[in-house]
């Protein structure tokens, strides 16, 4: 009978294995780049609208939900950080099965975390949009309601 060890080769053919090095390099990075932008635009974004006299601003801070995508994003951003030096390491000293098992486990965490914090983003956003009325939370007033149908009519 044969053992385990017969059904996973140990080392790939040498354009392969560096085809698969270059696309986890290139896929890594652009999880970095993405993932940053979302958490410095989350953090530094300010919005403020004129309403009579009275000024009403907006920042991520007012809701957990958007504090929570926020830090989702500048964990997920340094893991991805890591990973991607774990990946150098991996590919100085030769690859081993076992260590890209774990980096698939740790990507699967980030993507879970991160859709969390776009879920929870989204759905706050759903109802400052349309309001809920079992709740009693009215929909955003008329001028912002002016804005998201402008955008709406941009896209389209």
């Amino acid at each position: 009978m044969e053992n385990g060890e017969d059904k996973f080769p140990t080392s790939l053919p040498f354009k392969t294995q560096k085809l698969f090095i270059a696309a986890q390099i290139c896929l890594r990075s652009f999880a970095i780049a993405a993932t940053f932008a979302a958490a410095w635009l989350t953090l530094t974004n300010k919005e403020s609208i004129h309403v009579g006299i009275f000024v009403v601003d907006a920042r991520y801070s007012y809701s957990s939900a958007f504090r929570f995508f926020a830090f989702a994003n500048v964990v997920v951003c340094a893991f991805s950080v890591l990973s991607l030096m774990f990946l150098f390491v991996v590919c100085r000293y030769g690859s081993n099965p076992a260590y890209f098992f774990f980096m698939f486990l740790n990507d699967l965490m980030m993507m879970c975390l991160v859709l969390a914090g776009c879920a929870a983003a989204t759905a706050v956003g759903f109802v400052g949009k349309y309001g809920n009325s079992h709740s009693g939370w009215m929909p955003a007033n008329s001028e912002v309601e002016l804005e998201y149908n402008v955008a709406d009519h941009a896209m389209k």
